[in-house]
């Protein structure tokens, strides 16, 4: 049919680099928008020729409408405003890219709002099941034109939900998301057209969304099996799987500690995804476009990892014949809605240079501005973007009915049509139709293996680093950045977004240092790295002092060999040559680093026992309470609501210059870190003592321990463990009773912020908030009784342990769904066939 022959030759365009909205409704009799159709009409006969046959009857009766409309008012203009929106739809409709096939589409509710864009799973068992609503379908619709579209239903679940429909290559079968109900959980279907759905994946208490398929036939799918939850709050997280095409050895490619979505499909073969990430960033401006080959080796950043503005970009699809995408420009707090946008990553990877155009047009003016939540504002929210050619696209959009969608038409001339809309909403509107098949990107993973190798051509090229001397930085420090497998109920706000359970002054992370490597003077590196492992890289001097910090993590694969030009390079550029032809990289010349562990086997950084130690080896003893020096900085170890005393002290008095949750740009070298930090200098240079009449110095391993502290971003906590999952943020021995009573008896409302500092836990006399009353005062011996049971609790379970009998069972399915997973990599490795079928 020339309507799918059509369609085909455009996804056969070559994939290279390569715009206004819907034009305000004016007068009746002014026709608006009659330019932008009639653009549009000339356009689809010069491109399909006889294929859209009626285009000359088009023009003409839009000629004889616009001579008309010049001298027609009332009851005459609004008759021809109507036969102008008629031919407007003929026209628009005729396109055999839109009437030439079937358009597939969802029907069902709207998400519910939820705290965040990636919040659309209410999957069993966990914070926000109850907000799971039912009642959808998959249908497909054929306009023909001039006549009555034509809808037939595929599936339809009256108490669930069918979602992320995707079209096979052949166009002759669809892999999908299906929910049944609330008792259920989302898994992978598959069917052909008229067919019954054949479920893919099994499991209870997991999801399974996002499919697609690869040019192996092989699926790729968001899926939960590996438990996590967001570090700024509570809700399950997701990311990439593949498995075969009939649902064996169902395994892992993509390790970020948050989440990966809206996988597609690149003309190169590689796929296309959202990903949500921060380390040592804020929580709402770390939501990109990155893309990945399909054995998960190579993840790049596309556009917007260091934007603020829009806060999420999501449901990113190529645009046929172009190397630009169109996506969804969202935000972080809202549904998986926004603004549409075409983005051209030749004109920049972050905010408004790469964006080419948007529906609304507005909403340009948005890029870049703001915060991760400034397109909440946009109307009418677009979504489920399909890009039919360069110039003609499908979504999803308000039809202005509060929150309906309907099935959209958007062009690049200006017009904006409704396709169609029935029942609560209509969703993901895709052709029924064949498509080309990309390449197959050969695996570069031995799945038998544990480890892969990274190699830095130059650690000095890339930005704020060409301010570095040369030869200054020695060493590259690898650190884990690992998931959050727990939560608890109450909070603690740094002022950067909930931690639940407060983890550190102001970032949401807990890190483990795997190890240090040697940078030649080149400025390369080449070392092994376990593999699969979410982790990131520190530029060290001669001193172990941090020079410059990744914020942001990568992975490499089991037997992968991957790289980067330099640290924080641009993402368009490549490696400088060397000085003469066919020499490498100094660190090339030789086999790959081992890492060189620190002080011991890699373990999660825990400040009581990495940086306390030290301070009370050698500061305490004028540092403390009751002593002249503790008046300006205590560095004394005893336990308060959240964190201990010297770590309240550094961080809530400014000792040390951390980025925290920081700011979306790349931080220039040295602006924080121990280079920026008053600790650290006095800590390299001595410290005098009036009072004691000595110097104190510190021997090399000490200062390291604090320095290398503070050049991770001074985190305090483990673990996400709580044993105190329903109190005061997750980590207060005290339960909320208590903490009520005590914050009546001493006349503070030590639940706030600013009280954390106000109760001892390890000298319970010495709490700040007991100098409020008289020991002669009855208050004073209960306060008292209430803060010396805190301890005792303590003593019994630190904050940070995994006692819970919540989060021992979530550790048991954690470990459970790991084991399963490594089950499909063993069986893989051998060449078999592995299924995780009831």
């Amino acid at each position: 049919m020339p309507g799918r022959i059509s369609l085909l030759g455009f996804w056969f365009a070559a994939w290279c680099f390569a715009a206004t909205a819907a034009v305000p409704s004016l007068p009746a009799a002014t026709l608006s928008g009659a330019e932008s159709l009639r653009a549009a009409i000339d356009d689809l006969s010069t491109t399909f020729g006889a294929g859209y046959g009626r285009a000359g009857e088009f023009l003409r009766r839009l000629d004889d409408l616009q001579s008309r409309a010049a001298k027609a008012s009332g009851t005459e203009a609004q008759r021809i405003q109507a036969e102008y929106e008629q031919l407007r739809r003929e026209a628009l409709v005729a396109n055999p890219l839109v009437s030439g096939q079937p358009i597939l589409f969802i029907v069902r509710p709207q998400y519910r709002p939820d705290h965040h864009n990636t919040e659309t799973m209410f999957q069993t068992g966990e914070i926000n099941t109850a907000s799971f609503e039912g009642g959808g379908a998959m249908k497909t619709i054929r306009f023909v034109p001039g006549g009555a579209s034509a809808v037939e239903t595929l599936v339809e679940v009256p108490r669930g939900i069918v979602r992320d429909p995707e079209v096979h290559f052949d166009g002759r079968k669809i892999v999908f998301a299906l929910r049944r109900d609330r008792d259920d959980d989302y898994h992978l279907y598959e069917m052909s057209p008229g067919g019954k759905p054949v479920q893919l994946t099994f499991g209870s208490g997991v999801t399974d969304i996002d499919p697609i398929y690869l040019p192996t036939d092989e699926i790729v799918f968001t899926s939960t099996r590996e438990p996590k939850y967001c570090m700024c709050n509570r809700h399950i997280m997701g990311n990439l799987f593949k498995m075969d095409a009939d649902g064996a050895n169902l395994h892992q490619i993509a390790h970020s500690t948050l989440h990966e979505g809206h996988a597609a499909l690149l003309p190169d073969g590689r796929i296309l995804y959202d990903r949500w990430e921060y380390v040592d960033r804020n929580f709402g401006n770390a939501q990109g476009v990155w893309t990945v080959n399909p054995d998960g080796t190579h993840p790049l950043v596309w556009y917007g990892n260091s934007t603020d503005s829009p806060g999420a970009v999501l449901d990113a699809r190529p645009i046929p014949g172009t190397q630009a995408i169109v996506a969804t420009l969202s935000s972080c707090h809202d549904r998986p809605w926004g603004a549409l946008g075409i983005l051209d990553r030749r004109r920049g990877v972050d905010d408004k240079p790469a964006v080419v155009r948007t529906w609304p047009d507005s909403a340009i003016d948005l890029v870049g501005r703001g915060n991760y939540d400034t397109f909440i504002q946009v109307r009418p929210k677009y979504e489920d973007p399909y890009p039919l050619s360069d110039k003609y696209f499908l979504c999803s959009r308000m039809t202005g009915e509060g929150e309906r969608m309907g099935i959209y038409l958007l062009d690049v001339f200006g017009n904006e049509i409704l396709l169609h809309v029935e029942g609560p909403g209509c969703y993901d509107p895709m052709p029924l139709a064949p498509r080309p098949r990309p390449p197959v990107i050969p695996s570069r993973t031995n799945l038998s293996e544990d480890e892969g190798v990274f190699v830095v051509a130059d650690v000095y090229t890339g930005t704020g680093m060409e301010r570095v001397a040369r030869g200054s930085v020695k060493r590259l420090r690898v650190v884990e950045s690992p998931e959050k497998r727990f939560w608890t109920g109450p909070a603690w706000d740094g002022g950067t977004g909930q931690q639940a359970p407060g983890m550190a002054w102001d970032d949401f992370n807990n890190k483990r240092i795997l190890g240090t490597v040697p940078v030649e003077p080149d400025g390369s590196a080449h070392f092994t790295v376990p593999a699969d492992t979410f982790v990131y890289f520190q530029l060290l001097d001669a001193q172990g002092r941090m020079v410059q910090s990744m914020r942001s993590g990568t992975i490499v694969r089991p037997g992968e060999t991957t790289g980067c030009v330099g640290c924080h390079e641009g993402r368009n550029t490549t490696p400088p040559a060397p000085p003469k032809p066919g020499d490498l990289p100094l660190a090339l010349r030789r086999a790959p680093s081992r890492l060189e562990p620190w002080y011991g086997p890699p373990r999660l950084f825990d400040y009581l026992a990495e940086v306390q130690p030290v301070f009370d080896k050698h500061c305490v003893r004028c540092h403390d309470f009751g002593q002249p020096a503790g008046d300006v900085l205590n560095l004394a170890g005893d336990h308060a609501l959240i964190f201990n005393t010297s770590y309240i002290e550094l961080r809530g008095k400014r000792f040390v210059n951390v980025v925290g949750a920081g700011p979306a740009p790349v931080q220039p070298p040295k602006s924080w870190g121990s280079h920026a930090s008053v600790l650290a200098k006095v800590m390299l240079e001595g410290h005098a003592h009036r009072e004691h009449d000595r110097e104190v110095r510190l021997g090399p391993e000490d200062i390291d321990r604090v320095l290398t502290w503070i050049d991770i971003n001074a985190p305090y906590y483990p673990d996400y463990a709580s044993a105190y999952r329903d109190h005061l943020y997750g980590r207060a021995p005290l339960d909320p009773r208590q903490l009520d009573r005590l914050s009546r008896l001493v006349g503070i409302p030590l639940a706030e912020r600013g009280a954390i500092a106000q109760v001892n836990f390890t000298r319970p006399a010495l709490s700040p908030c007991l100098k409020r009353l008289d020991r002669a005062d009855p208050r004073y011996g209960e306060a008292l009784a209430i803060i010396e049971a805190g301890r005792e609790a303590l003593a019994r379970r630190p904050a940070a342990r995994l006692i819970s009998p919540v989060e021992l069972a979530q550790e048991a399915k954690y470990q459970a769904l790991r084991e399963a997973e490594a089950a499909a990599r063993r069986a893989i490795a051998r060449g078999e066939k592995r299924y995780q079928r009831p």
